[in-house]
């Protein structure tokens, strides 16, 4: 899964082309205006050690995150 951003031009939403081959399906999120998100100190201790986690590439694709959670 790659994360990408783009820009919208003209109604069509713009992204380096040459990275996704043709035909590919996206998922596009859209940010609604300033919005923000707080986390608690768990919450973000949570999120800082995913992050770590993920820089030293300890982690799964998402075929194998899909199975685990109809699984669980």
């Amino acid at each position: 899964m790659l994360i990408m951003t783009g820009k919208v031009h003209d109604g069509s939403i713009q992204v380096d082309a040459e990275s996704l081959p043709e035909g590919v399906t996206v998922t596009v999120l859209v940010q609604e205006g300033d919005e923000t998100f707080t986390l608690d100190a768990t919450q973000e201790s949570s999120l800082l050690a995913a992050i770590e986690e993920a820089e030293r590439g300890e982690v799964i694709n998402a075929s194998q995150l899909l199975r685990q959670l109809r699984s669980s």
